[in-house]
């Protein structure tokens, strides 16, 4: 679907017709000084802003973003900020269900609310995964999955993940899931980016014992 709203900037460049993201930081320090100024400027266009954060650090992430000049407690109350815990948000007694978080997040996206605003910015950290390698391997899945729904909607979608919680291994597949992708701060079009029926097949064939994971020089 062609995009109907302005490119929206981010990261020294902008998304355009393709507006799901993975970025790579080293920590959370580094995360914020990207994504803070995409936020602030979601909220200045008149866009919501749903920002899926690690237990424990919402008033952190609010803080940093009063800290920036966004009146969080009325951007709370007319619904243009949004805060999810990643957990409660992924996860459902424990489990990664990848049907039911693309319902959520079709029902999240920008054609399906009340219209209130043009669209939403969707900041997602998913250290969630890091720690059950089922997980990770169901979200790769997901994520690959989860672009057939962004293309249909103006939304744009920042999935942050943090070098130093995932492996390699993880971090070439959730590379290969994502048309636009931030490495060194700088946003770009993602040169590894595998198409979504390409990728479903080639992790269909890994399970069956048909094929290795490719390796990748970065």
């Amino acid at each position: 679907m062609h995009k109907k709203t302005p490119a929206i900037p981010f990261a020294g460049s902008e998304l355009g017709e393709m507006r799901h993201a993975c970025a790579f930081f080293n920590g959370d320090d580094e995360a914020s000084r990207l994504l803070l100024p995409f936020m602030k400027d979601g909220f200045e266009r008149g866009d919501k802003v749903i920002h899926v954060v690690n237990p424990g650090e919402r008033c952190k992430h609010l803080h940093r973003l009063a800290a920036a000049g966004v009146d969080t407690t009325a951007a709370e109350q007319s619904g243009q900020l949004e805060f999810r815990t990643n957990t409660e948000a992924y996860l459902r007694d424990g489990r990664f269900d990848q049907d039911r978080m693309l319902e959520i997040f079709e029902q999240l996206a920008s054609g399906n609310v009340r219209g209130d605003f043009p669209l939403s910015r969707t900041v997602c950290h998913m250290d969630w995964a890091c720690e059950v390698r089922s997980h990770i391997d169901d979200l790769v899945e997901f994520e690959v999955r989860v672009n057939e729904v962004w293309s249909r909607h103006e939304d744009a979608v920042i999935c942050v993940y943090d070098l130093a919680k995932f492996g390699g291994d993880a971090v070439v597949d959730i590379m290969r899931t994502h048309p636009m992708i931030v490495i060194g701060g700088i946003l770009q079009h993602n040169p590894f980016f595998v198409p979504p029926e390409n990728f479903l097949q080639e992790l269909s064939q890994r399970r069956a014992g048909q094929l290795l994971q490719p390796e990748m020089d970065l």
